[in-house]
């Protein structure tokens, strides 16, 4: 079965950076969609980015221009580069993948039916 294990985060101060990794295993991207959300305490589950297998890429505004999604297929590993963070990007962040809908991938959560365990992101001001 698909696992996914994130890893990389950790605290920061604002301005600082950090890059999330997700290894993933038994997972065909053909077709499919892989993203990262994030959950802050009290909130619910967001998108951050999601990425298709041709690499088609869809951000939230809020980190447009700071974040960058990328993937290397001979690890398997989908990443999340994170510049300039801000206190407001405090949350856990999680990977996850499933299929495309439409040939395309969305900021949905209810669409992704893989998801690993979270890793914690924190942003000090």
């Amino acid at each position: 079965q698909v696992e996914l294990v994130e890893s990389g985060g950790g605290s920061v101060q604002t301005g600082g950076s950090l890059t999330l990794s997700c290894a993933a295993s038994q997972w065909t991207y053909k077709s499919g969609c892989m993203g990262w959300f994030r959950q802050a305490p009290g909130k619910e589950r967001e998108g951050v980015v999601v990425r298709d297998d041709e690499g088609r890429t869809n951000y939230a505004i809020p980190v447009q221009g700071r974040f960058t999604i990328s993937y290397d297929n001979a690890k398997s590993t989908l990443y999340l580069q994170m510049n300039r963070l801000k206190p407001e990007d405090t949350a856990m962040y999680y990977c996850a993948a499933g299929p495309q809908r439409g040939g395309s991938c969305f900021m949905v959560t209810k669409f992704f039916g893989i998801w690993g365990q979270g890793t914690q992101v924190t942003v000090s001001s």
